[in-house]
C-alpha cells in the first residue's frame, strides 16, 4: 500500500492494517471457542495451550517468534502449491520448517483433496 503508485494516506493504511487485524484476532478466538467445547476443554485445560497474532510475513515472523518464546509445537495450516513439491505442503509452511527446532502440526484447509494417487 505504500508505493509510488498508490497514493494511500497513512491514516488509510493504519485503518485497514486495524480492520484485519481485528478480523483475523475474532476468527481466532472463534477457533480457540469451537475447540473449547466437549471434549476439547479437557484437553485445552491439560494443555494450556498459547495463541499468538503476530503481524508481518509469516515466514520471517513464525519463526522468530518460536524461537523467543521456546515454543513445543507450532500449528499452521499449509495449502498445496502446483507441482510435484506442492503434494506435501504450501512454500509458506515448507520456509518455516526449515527454520524452526520445535514440531509442527500442518493442517490442510476443509475441503482440501490431495493430487496425489496410489498407483495400484
Amino acid at each position: 500500500m505504500r508505493s509510488s503508485f498508490t497514493h494511500t494516506s497513512e491514516e488509510q493504511i493504519y485503518a485497514y492494517v486495524e480492520h484485519a487485524r481485528q478480523h483475523h484476532a475474532a476468527s481466532l478466538d472463534a477457533l480457540m471457542h469451537e475447540v473449547s467445547g466437549d471434549p476439547g476443554e479437557d484437553a485445552l485445560t491439560y494443555l494450556k495451550p498459547l495463541t499468538h497474532l503476530v503481524k508481518g510475513d509469516a515466514r520471517k515472523e513464525i519463526p522468530l517468534l518460536a524461537k523467543k518464546i521456546e515454543a513445543d509445537l507450532v500449528v499452521m495450516g499449509t495449502v498445496a502449491r502446483t507441482g510435484v513439491p506442492g503434494f506435501i505442503m504450501g512454500n509458506t509452511a515448507e520456509t518455516i520448517l526449515n527454520q524452526i527446532d520445535c514440531s509442527v502440526l500442518a493442517i490442510k484447509p476443509p475441503g482440501f483433496e490431495t493430487p496425489v494417487t496410489l498407483e495400484e
